[in-house]
């Protein structure tokens, strides 16, 4: 028989995992079992895809960007094709996630993605992440779970901030193509609680002829009371980013000696954004319940310029500023009756956005004066647009847990959204009619059954519908095909989760995940696109987490998928960019003595750059690594090396089907940005 103290310290961490997207914290996790350095998720768990990187994971990662943390989340790639300011490019079971659509990004209950962005829908800037103060990443793939709302069908990951660090910590770092880093992060005790803070100065140049000189400056201050089960914090945050971008160059130019590997198209690219925010959390617990509440606002903000068809005249200019603020609350009631265990969490998120943005015809980052008039005049710029968007969201969800015997359990959920699009078209010179005011409602029922542990293994089978919603101004359109404002999806997926072999964790999940229509705006051109086509996504998932011994630690994970259209079309049934094979391999050497190391291998497969899959991208392939060195208790010394294979692999690749080169029009190929070659850093790192 289980014991009352081990029962409710399951249901506490099941109402956290079920409901931290927006409500309880998954830091809460170190009360439950803990095999190696990870969580043992066998009898927590609602899916064979769920799961949880803590702190020893996120720290052995070696990563170049902030971003690329996100790659701890198994299957998923986190790739750049611009500049390294820039929101990242995501690549999850069968989709090209573009800068984050279908994919929901949390920090600390604030929603990451943003909706209606000028460069497009669900834009996910993760660079504002400090990664030294997070604790620990939970993810969840598909549609199957009540607290994960707009964006959620690939998946979702949810970043949490610790409250406090041990000691204090200064870490500075230098290395090749100009970079250096510097933070500075403590938490004293203050009154009664503790004063976290931390700032953090960075440069990259990169190898480009033209250097990305990419300046971050970010901080974080939050005063926090109590503890995970009862207690709050108030938090703000500042980010700030100035860089040039290298954009993709076209690949027959490049193979014939035309530009250099570290070339720019357009030198004048490159952006400024910013990143502001106020944020509560309150937490409250007992044997019989649990409640939190959040609260934020936020401010963000975004200049780019970019040039994707390498013109004189085509460079554009895509300008984002808004408001954002929000309310998260839940409430999980813990009841025992007929024998069972089980929890009902009833949650609510509220959000809103005031936005500005606008699309607009630029020249050495310099805007071209808007005329507006006739579409067929030539005198008329056909980029040119400004939008004020009010765009607002009420999600409403129940989740059931019970445990009905010793080897049965199920998570039944229902979710309800309401959204509300409004937009006044201050101007397009495309002659739009884009004033108007669009209302829609989905519902989503979720599913979750568990069978086991027997012999340390459980088995899983989710089901349930999810949406994401889509780009106001594609919702709102006064011409052409207007975009439904919010799209279903339907997922399914069963999967297996082991540690009947000690030490070694093994999850394997098989999925399929259909589309209504892969209907979005294109933020780049300013227009909406509506494939009219529905669409159909089926893979597995493989993963391995080894304890082998007391130092050495491996980490095994292979991803296939499966992306088609599922009507027929002229253009092909393939989904260009949709990503398909993905390995990695990761070791890491570490007795807590002197010496300590890790090895990343990573690989990301080739994917149909066309609808008919004439063109394909290359594949990637990369090995990453790292030295540490520990002086005494207090201060370590760590050398990184990047693409230590120093493969000429791409970071990323694309069909271009319209593009100028030396004053010849009306080219079309593929486009790539190529991965860096073989670089260093050394990193001193020290607590106070």
């Amino acid at each position: 028989m289980i014991s009352s103290r081990l029962i409710f310290l399951r249901l506490l961490v099941l109402s956290a995992i079920a409901s931290r997207a927006a409500a309880d914290d998954v830091r809460s996790l170190p009360e439950v079992e803990v095999s190696g350095s990870r969580y043992s998720l066998i009898g927590v768990a609602d899916s064979a895809s769920e799961g949880v990187a803590g702190q020893f994971q996120i720290r052995n990662r070696v990563v170049a960007r902030t971003g690329e943390l996100l790659e701890v989340v198994p299957g998923l790639i986190v790739s750049q094709h611009s500049g390294d300011g820039k929101a990242n490019q995501y690549f999850l079971r069968g989709f090209n996630l573009d800068h984050g659509i279908d994919f929901k990004m949390s920090l600390d209950g604030m929603p990451i993605n943003q909706r209606s962005h000028a460069h497009g829908q669900g834009w996910a800037d993760l660079n504002p992440l400090i990664p030294e103060l997070i604790s620990s990443i939970h993810y969840r793939k598909g549609p199957y779970y009540a607290a994960d709302g707009d964006f959620a069908n690939a998946g979702s990951a949810n970043i949490y901030y610790a409250d406090k660090i041990d000691r204090g910590l200064a870490s500075f770092g230098l290395g090749q193509n100009g970079f250096y880093r510097t933070l500075l992060s403590n938490s004293p005790k203050f009154k009664d609680g503790n004063l976290l803070y931390a700032l953090e100065v960075s440069h990259y140049d990169g190898p480009w002829v033209n250097p990305d000189n990419y300046n971050k400056l970010n901080g974080i201050l939050r005063y926090s009371q109590g503890g995970q089960g009862n207690g709050f914090n108030l938090t703000a945050m500042a980010y700030s980013g100035r860089w040039n971008s290298t954009d993709q160059i076209p690949w027959n130019e490049y193979k014939n000696g035309a530009i250099s590997r570290w070339g720019a198209m357009d030198s004048s690219s490159g952006a400024w954004a910013h990143r502001y925010s106020l944020s509560g959390e309150w937490r409250s617990a007992d044997a019989d319940s649990s409640t939190l509440v959040q609260a934020y606002v936020i401010n963000n903000y975004l200049d780019l310029y970019s040039n994707f068809e390498y013109g004189a005249n085509s460079q554009f200019n895509q300008r984002d500023s808004r408001v954002t603020s929000g309310i998260n609350a839940s409430r999980t009631l813990n009841m025992n009756g007929l024998g069972k265990e089980a929890a009902n969490t009833f949650g609510v998120q509220i959000q809103h956005d005031q936005i500005q943005n606008g699309l607009f015809s630029s020249r050495q980052r310099s805007r071209i004066a808007c005329q507006i008039g006739d579409p067929a005049d030539p005198n008329v710029t056909e980029q040119c647009r400004r939008d004020r968007i009010a765009q607002s969201s009420i999600g409403v969800y129940a989740e059931n847990h019970v445990h009905w015997n010793d080897w049965f359990r199920t998570v039944a959920g229902l979710r309800g959204d309401y959204f509300r699009f409004a937009n006044k078209g201050l101007y397009s010179s495309s002659s739009d009619n884009n004033t108007a005011t669009v209302n829609d409602f989905i519902t989503s029922p979720k599913l979750n059954l568990v069978f086991g542990p027997w012999s340390k293994t459980e088995y899983y089978y989710s089901v349930g519908n999810g949406y994401h919603s889509n780009d106001a101004r594609g919702v709102t359109i006064g011409s052409g095909i207007r975009a439904n404002g919010l799209v279903r999806t339907f997922g399914q997926e069963v999967g297996i989760r082991t540690e009947v072999i000690d030490g070694l964790q093994t999850t394997l999940a098989v999925f399929q995940l259909d589309n209504a229509s892969e209907i979005v705006y294109i933020g780049d051109a300013g227009r909406t696109e509506d494939s009219g086509r529905r669409s159909r996504r089926t893979g597995f998932e493989f993963n391995n987490y080894f304890k082998a011994n007391r130092w050495l630690t491996i980490d095994a994970d292979y991803a296939l998928a499966r992306a088609r259209f599922r009507d027929p079309s002229d253009e092909g049934n393939y989904i260009p960019g949709a990503v398909e094979g993905v390995a990695s391999i990761a070791a890491i050497v570490d007795d807590g003595g002197t010496y300590s190391g890790s090895l990343q291998l990573r690989h990301f497969g080739p994917r149909p750059l066309t609808g008919d899959n004439s063109l394909r991208s290359n594949s990637t392939t990369t090995l990453n690594g790292k030295l540490g060195y520990r002086v005494n208790n207090d201060t370590r010394i760590e050398l990184i090396g990047f693409n230590l294979l120093n493969s000429r692999h791409s970071a990323i690749d694309y069909y271009n089907g319209d593009y100028s080169f030396n004053g010849t029009t009306g080219l079309s190929g593929r486009v790539f940005h190529p991965i860096e070659s073989l670089n260093f850093r050394l990193m001193l790192i020290t607590r106070y």
